[in-house]
């Protein structure tokens, strides 16, 4: 199986994809050129994505074929013709192929010159118009957009999501392409991006739902594996629970996964610890768990993150250590009780 690597400055700055890449590469900024069009130059950091990128005009190549020191490490773009004109294999056709087909069709066309040609590709720019799918998609990379494409309509052409995925799809835009048109962007002068989180429950329960996005050139997809919320202390099992495809998880429901409580547990102190966005912190909320069991109050919603802590009973273990202490004396208290 061939494997692609891409490369290139493609209008994203480096702090951008830091946030949103789930992958350890460094990442590619645009300059401008003559006529306002992207120029995109080599970049020592790679982000390795799909083989099946589909190729077209203005894509540039890198082949490596060691055999053939005539195209060996040389850069050929893609004409507006979707044709590279090559040394020794002459004009070729490669918009429409995958990366894999073209290495496929080279390696064909130089075994006629030379014994089992190696031939490998690498992507080193795109064409003006792709897309980034980043993370725990069934076929993340990057995809070429030809026309107008919506959110669903690309999350289908990526086969959706794992199953382990999180149900919470974040899109990046950079300040050039104009913000996110949703009152929930969150716009970073700083950065020069606007992003923005998406439920995937309400893109596939509602019509039209206005979540649906029409994507831009250079946009970033990024979803990241399910979220979880955490019960600690004690319970009769400390627990990380997967959410899945639900966006909470009430406080009843996690502590029944967990096994419930402990002999030792603190029921009338039960605590939710929330993270406070944009620090190391959390905030506490007090949980009235006889209220809850008594249905006079709503079952608290753990949400994405949140831990669940149950504190030990300070009473119930006194208790318990002074019926340990008397249990062990009570030999010593019947042998004294005979001798006298």
């Amino acid at each position: 199986m061939f494997h692609l690597k891409i490369s290139g400055r493609v209008g994203i700055p480096i702090s951008l994809m830091a946030v949103c890449f789930a992958v350890a590469a460094q990442v590619p900024q645009t300059q401008t050129g003559p006529g306002g069009q992207s120029s995109q130059n080599a970049n020592p950091g790679l982000t390795t994505v799909r083989s099946d990128y589909t190729l077209g005009p203005n894509d540039q190549i890198l082949i490596h074929s060691p055999q053939s020191e005539e195209i060996n490490e040389k850069p050929f773009r893609i004409d507006t013709q979707g044709f590279l004109t090559l040394p020794v294999v002459g004009r070729v056709r490669a918009e429409g192929l995958t990366v894999q087909a073209l290495e496929t069709d080279l390696a064909k066309r130089l075994s006629e010159y030379i014994r089992q040609p190696l031939v490998s590709i690498t992507v080193t720019q795109f064409r003006s118009e792709v897309v980034f799918f980043m993370g725990s998609f069934r076929a993340p990379g990057v995809y070429a957009m030809q026309g107008r494409r919506t959110l669903v309509e690309m999350l289908a052409a990526v086969g959706g999501l794992l199953p382990n995925a999180s149900r919470r799809i974040r899109i990046t835009r950079h300040a050039e392409a104009g913000p996110i048109p949703l009152p929930n962007a969150i716009e970073d002068t700083e950065k020069k991006t606007s992003t923005v989180t998406i439920s995937f429950q309400s893109l596939t329960e509602n019509i039209n739902p206005a979540e649906d996005l029409v994507l831009r050139p250079f946009d970033i997809v990024t979803v990241e594996r399910a979220e979880r919320v955490y019960v600690s202390g004690e319970v009769a099992k400390v627990s990380s629970i997967e959410l899945g495809e639900r966006d909470s998880i009430s406080v009843a429901q996690a502590l029944t996964e967990a096994g419930g409580f402990t002999l030792n547990a603190d029921r009338n102190n039960v605590r939710v610890l929330r993270k406070i966005l944009g620090t190391n912190r959390r905030a506490p909320f007090d949980i009235d768990l006889k209220r809850v069991f008594e249905g006079r109050d709503i079952d608290f919603p753990l949400l994405p993150n949140d831990v669940l802590f149950v504190p030990r009973s300070t009473k119930r273990t006194i208790a318990a250590a002074a019926g340990t202490s008397f249990l062990a004396a009570i030999p010593v208290i019947v042998v004294t009780a005979l001798l006298r």
